[in-house]
């Protein structure tokens, strides 16, 4: 049997029933994705030792080089360099917020899973201590004895002289 495209799946959010019918939310997803990765890039050894080296180049060129081909000369204190580290700075700082948060709202939504979980796990647990109390009345309602090693010999014993009677061979 064909499903039509109005009927809704067990898959989709409710409300939405195909790829058609989703709003194209524009960048806040994307835009969340791109400030982990910038946070989680920035966060690495070989950032920080590109940063070293890029600085590092950027000082000695302007320093060393003849000063018509400086761009960014000490007599102006580095201003270039100055802002560009600015700027990188103003951006990491709120990306890496952003990147944050979202870690946040998801270890959230994990905690209150495994809260679910653990509730639904202490549930089971109690309704199967409930079921052994249970069986194990049953069983004492059946056998109102233990079987023991003394109990055990008494009925064999008992046995054995029902046997050894005479016409016990007839039965």
């Amino acid at each position: 049997m064909a499903r039509t495209s109005r009927q809704p799946t067990l898959d989709a959010p409710r409300g939405r029933t195909g790829m058609l019918s989703r709003n194209p939310q524009p960048s806040s997803d994307r835009f969340g994705r791109f400030s982990e990765a910038f946070a989680r890039a920035m966060g690495t050894s070989g950032f920080l030792i590109g940063m070293t080296i890029f600085v590092t180049l950027w000082l000695l060129w302007n320093t060393l080089a003849p000063v018509d081909m400086q761009f960014d000369p000490v007599a102006t204190n580095f201003t270039l360099l100055t802002l560009i580290l600015s700027l990188q700075a103003s951006y990491a700082a709120p990306l890496i917020l952003l990147a944050q948060n979202r870690q946040d709202d998801r270890d959230r939504v994990q905690i209150e899973q495994d809260r679910q979980r653990a509730e639904r796990n202490l549930a089971d647990t109690e309704y199967l201590a409930r079921e052994i109390v249970a069986l194990r009345m049953a069983v004492n309602d059946f056998h109102h004895e233990v079987m023991t090693k003394d109990v055990l010999r008494a009925e064999l014993k008992a046995l054995l002289e029902r046997l050894d009677e005479p016409g016990a061979q007839k039965r």
